[in-house]
C-alpha cells in the first residue's frame, strides 16, 4: 500500500478505536454512577462555585465537556434551571473535560492488551449490571489507549518528511495559524478530547534530532486553544430551535473559550515556560503529552478563576447578544420540557419527564374544576373547551409516552431507571384516564344540551358533589405520586368508597324520580353513562396512589429540580 494512505488510514482508524473507547466509556461510566449523577447535579442549587464544581464532576463522569453543556441548554431550556447556573456548569466542564487529556498523558501502551483482556473478562463473567458495567468501562479504556497506540505507530514516519516537517515549522512560529488548525480539526471530529489526543500523540514524535518533539509544546499550545474553540460548536448546534435562554448558554460557551484564547494568544512562548516549570522534568518527547495535558488544565482552571466573579457580565453580554423577543407560549398538547437531545443522558431527561407529567396532572386537574363549573350552567362554549381541553391532554399523553420509548430504545437506562420509568408509564396512562374520561363527561353533556334533555337540579347537585370528590382524591394521588409520600393513600380508598355510595344513591333517586314523574325515563341510560365515568374516574385515582405505595413516583426523578409538588389543599 502506498505509504501516504497507509499513514492516513492508520490515523483515521486508531482516531475511530479512540472516539468508539471514548463514547463507550462515557456510557458505561454514566451507568455504573448511576443515581449519583443526581448528588451531582444538587450542587447546582447552591452557589456558582458548587455549580462549577458540578459541572467538572459531571464532565469528568461523562467525559464529555459537549455532553455537560447540551445538557445545561435542555435544563435551561425545561425551566429546571436559570442562566447563571447553566454558565457556571459550563464554566465547570470546560475544567473536567481535562480530565481525558489527564489520563492520557499516562504511559500505558505494555498494558493496553491486560487491561482490554481484563475488561472483558470482567464484563462476560460477571452478571450484575454494575459490574458489567464496570468491565465495560475498563474495556473502553483499553480501547481508548488502543486507539492512540495505533495513531502513534502510524505518525512515526512523518519525523523523516521534509514536507510535514517545513508545514509544521510554520504552524509553531504563527500563533494564529495553530489556533486555525485546532478549531478545524475539532469542528471536523466534532470531539476536543479526541483532536487533544492526536495533539498529544503527534507531539510526542521526535523531530529530526531524535530527542525534541517535532511541534514542541509553544507550537501545541495555540492548537490547543483553536481546540477549545471548536468544541463551542456543538453546543451552538443544541441550542438551534430552544428559547432564548438556551441560545445565551451556548453563547455564554463560545465566550468563554473565545476570550481565553484572546487572552493566551499573546503569551503563548512566556505561558510554555510556565508549563514547563510546573510540568515532571525530561527529554521532551517524554514528558511533553503531560505538558499538553496540563497547559490544558491550568488554561481553563485560570479561565473559569477569571469568570466565576464575573458571571453576572458573562449574564449581560449574553442578553445583549440575544436580547429578549417574542416569548414562546405552550399549548396544552405541546411538551414544554421534553427535549430529544438530551436521550442521551437519561438521568437529566428523566427529570424533565417529570415535570412534563406534573404537568399533564395539573391540566386534567384544571378539567375537572371546568368540568364541575359546566355542570353549574348550560353553556355549550365551556362544555366544548372541555372536550378541546381532553384531547389536548391525550396528545401531550401521547408525546410523553413517545419520548419515554425513545428512552427505552437507547439502551442507556439503567436497571433501577428502567424499572421506575415503566412505572410511571403505567401511572401515566391512568392520568390520560382521567383526561379520557372528563372528555365522556363532557361529550354526555353535550348530547344533553343537544338533544334538551334536562336533569334535575338535585341530580345536577349529586354529580357536582361526586365530581369535586374525585377531583380531591385526584389531587392526593398526584401529590402522593410526586412526594412519594404514601399517608393519603387510606383517605383515597375511603374516598372511593363514598363514590361508590354516591353512585348506588344518585341511581336509586334517579329511578324514584323517574316513578314521580320528577324525571323522564330516556335520561336513565345517559345518567348511568355519567355515574359510571365518575366511578372509573375513581378507580384511576386508586391505581395512582397503590402504584405509590408499590415504590413507584416522581420523586425518584426529583431529587435534583427541587420541591415540585403541590402544596396541600386547606
Amino acid at each position: 500500500m502506498n505509504a501516504t494512505l497507509e499513514i492516513i488510514f492508520g490515523l483515521l482508524g486508531g482516531l475511530t478505536v479512540f472516539i468508539f473507547g471514548m463514547n463507550m466509556m462515557s456510557d458505561c461510566l454514566q451507568k455504573a454512577a448511576g443515581e449519583r449523577m443526581k448528588s451531582i447535579l444538587a450542587l447546582l442549587t447552591k452557589n456558582p462555585v458548587l455549580g462549577v464544581l458540578a459541572g467538572a464532576l459531571t464532565t469528568a463522569v461523562l467525559q464529555s465537556s459537549s455532553a455537560t453543556t447540551v445538557m445545561a441548554i435542555g435544563f435551561v431550556s425545561a425551566g429546571l434551571m436559570n442562566l447563571p447556573q447553566a454558565i457556571s456548569i459550563i464554566l465547570g466542564a470546560n475544567i473536567g473535560t481535562t480530565m481525558t487529556a489527564q489520563i492520557i498523558a499516562f504511559k500505558l501502551s505494555d498494558y493496553i492488551y491486560i487491561i482490554i483482556f481484563i475488561g472483558f473478562i470482567v464484563s462476560f463473567a460477571l452478571k450484575s449490571e454494575k459490574a458489567k458495567n464496570i468491565g465495560q468501562t475498563i474495556f473502553a479504556f483499553g480501547l481508548l489507549f488502543l486507539g492512540i497506540e495505533t495513531m502513534g505507530g502510524v505518525m512515526k514516519p512523518l519525523a523523516s518528511s521534509p514536507v510535514f516537517t517545513d508545514m509544521i515549522a510554520k504552524v509553531a512560529d504563527i500563533p494564529v495559524l495553530g489556533v486555525l488548525v485546532g478549531t478545524f480539526m475539532t469542528l471536523v471530529v466534532q470531539s476536543s478530547s479526541a483532536t487533544i489526543a492526536v495533539l498529544q500523540n503527534f507531539a510526542s514524535q521526535p523531530g529530526p534530532d531524535g530527542v525534541s518533539s517535532m511541534l514542541g509544546l509553544a507550537g501545541a499550545i495555540p492548537i490547543l486553544l483553536g481546540d477549545n474553540i471548536g468544541t463551542t460548536i456543538t453546543a451552538l448546534l443544541a441550542s438551534i430551535g430552544q428559547p432564548k435562554d438556551a441560545k445565551r448558554t451556548a453563547a455564554a460557551h463560545c465566550i468563554f473559550n473565545i476570550s481565553g484564547c484572546l487572552l493566551f494568544i499573546w503569551f503563548v512562548r512566556p505561558y510554555a515556560a510556565l508549563i514547563k516549570y510546573i510540568s515532571p522534568k525530561g527529554p521532551e518527547i517524554e514528558v511533553i503529552s503531560r505538558q499538553i495535558a496540563n497547559a490544558h488544565t491550568f488554561f481553563n482552571v485560570t479561565m473559569t478563576v477569571i469568570w466565576i466573579p464575573l458571571i453576572w457580565l458573562m449574564v449581560k453580554i449574553v442578553m445583549k447578544l440575544i436580547p429578549d423577543g417574542r416569548k414562546v407560549i405552550y399549548t396544552n398538547s405541546e411538551p414544554m420540557y421534553l427535549d430529544s437531545k438530551l436521550i442521551g443522558q437519561p438521568t437529566a431527561a428523566l427529570q424533565l419527564v417529570a415535570k412534563e407529567i406534573v404537568r399533564c396532572t395539573e391540566f386534567v386537574e384544571e378539567n375537572l374544576k371546568a368540568l364541575i363549573s359546566v355542570l353549574d350552567s348550560s353553556d355549550s362554549a365551556k362544555v366544548n373547551e372541555v372536550i378541546r381541553n381532553a384531547e389536548d391532554t391525550r396528545t401531550l399523553y401521547d408525546r410523553i409516552t413517545e419520548y419515554l420509548a425513545e428512552l427505552f430504545a437507547s439502551g442507556g437506562l439503567t436497571e433501577e431507571q428502567a424499572t421506575q420509568t415503566a412505572g410511571i408509564m403505567y401511572v401515566l396512562s391512568d392520568v390520560d384516564r382521567m383526561g379520557a374520561l372528563c372528555r365522556e363527561v363532557g361529550l354526555s353533556l353535550k348530547d344533553k344540551e343537544e338533544k334538551k334533555y334536562k336533569y334535575s337540579k338535585k341530580a345536577m347537585d349529586d354529580l357536582k358533589d361526586s365530581l369535586e370528590l374525585i377531583r380531591k382524591m385526584f389531587f392526593q394521588a398526584v401529590d402522593m405520586m410526586i412526594t412519594g409520600n404514601t399517608e393519603s393513600a387510606k383517605k383515597i380508598w375511603k374516598q372511593k368508597e363514598q363514590i361508590m355510595d354516591m353512585g348506588i344513591k344518585m341511581r336509586k333517586s334517579h329511578v324514584q324520580r323517574v316513578g314521580k314523574g320528577k324525571c323522564v325515563a330516556k335520561l336513565t341510560e345517559p345518567f348511568n353513562k355519567i355515574i359510571h365515568s365518575v366511578d372509573r374516574m375513581g378507580n384511576c385515582c386508586i391505581n395512582m396512589a397503590d402504584a405509590v405505595q408499590g415504590q413507584i413516583s416522581l420523586r425518584y426523578f426529583q431529587e435534583y429540580s427541587g420541591n415540585d409538588g403541590k402544596e396541600s389543599e386547606g
